[in-house]
């Protein structure tokens, strides 16, 4: 078996066990113990588990909290994070914003503009209401009310019609192997056509989703042009990005 396939396996029985030990690991996967803690130290490394005495365990999901309660968190860096996001928005552009308590705060910066804005979240169209300057269009769908955002949309081709220059995407964790994740699997399928179909993905992501992984993932890490953040993270993102040609930019404070 490759080695990636193989990572990718015990990651998920991992996951699915939410602990095993080595000898375990050694026996299901039919590998040398020297094997196994090589690749336990690659997932370690990306944040889906840590080591405890004698095997590993899984780290715990990020739960999906209210809008509300995560507004109020690490809110002077996100702001920061939606200037210097808002910063790559030009008159014309027809954008994405992504429900989220950080890209909800780019709309101050970017309400002067002549834009298209598609977006799911419900502050946001609240928020662009009196600025005529904004053509706004919602995603449609079910409200899911812990995110206020719309989510499960039936029509999912009209939204693959738009021609979307820019993204700016949101995210419950970021890990190196766990890639993307979100704490919703009903927003996830927006997320992911999102993802695909624009020119350039901007991810916003405070220093605290470095390493935490969620229920979903909606696209990997390398699939981001640009990602906003509001701390130098560590170096293994710093090497990753270096290699999948990630732009990284920093807030200044």
């Amino acid at each position: 078996m490759l080695k990636p396939k193989r990572i990718k396996q015990i990651q998920q029985y991992i996951m699915e066990h939410s602990t095993a030990t080595l000898d375990e690991l050694v026996n299901v996967f039919n590998v040398s113990k020297n094997t196994i803690r090589r690749d336990i130290q690659e997932l370690v490394e990306g944040g889906e588990i840590k080591k405890v005495y004698g095997g590993v365990t899984a780290v715990q999901l990020t739960p999906l909290l209210s809008f509300n309660e995560r507004k109020t968190r690490n809110r002077s860096e996100k702001q920061r994070i939606a200037k210097a996001a808002a910063s790559f928005i030009n008159d014309g552009d027809i954008i994405y914003i992504d429900s989220g308590t950080t890209t909800l705060g780019m709309l101050e910066f970017i309400k002067h503009l002549e834009l298209t804005l598609i977006t799911s979240n419900l502050d946001f169209i609240l928020g662009a209401l009196p600025y005529g300057n904004l053509n706004v269009i919602s995603t449609g769908g079910v409200l899911e009310r812990k995110t206020k955002s719309f989510a499960s949309i039936k029509n999912t081709d009209l939204l693959k019609a738009y021609n979307i220059n820019k993204a700016f995407m949101a995210s419950s964790g970021i890990s190196l192997s766990g890639g993307v994740t979100n704490s919703s699997p009903l927003e996830s399928e927006i997320k992911q056509i999102v993802t695909h179909k624009s020119r350039e993905v901007f991810l916003l992501a405070d220093h605290s989703k470095f390493g935490k992984h969620a229920l979903m993932t909606y696209c990997n890490l390398e699939d981001i042009d640009y990602l906003i953040t509001g701390s130098m993270p560590g170096d293994d993102y710093l090497q990753y990005a270096l290699e999948h040609e990630i732009k990284l930019v920093v807030a200044d404070e």
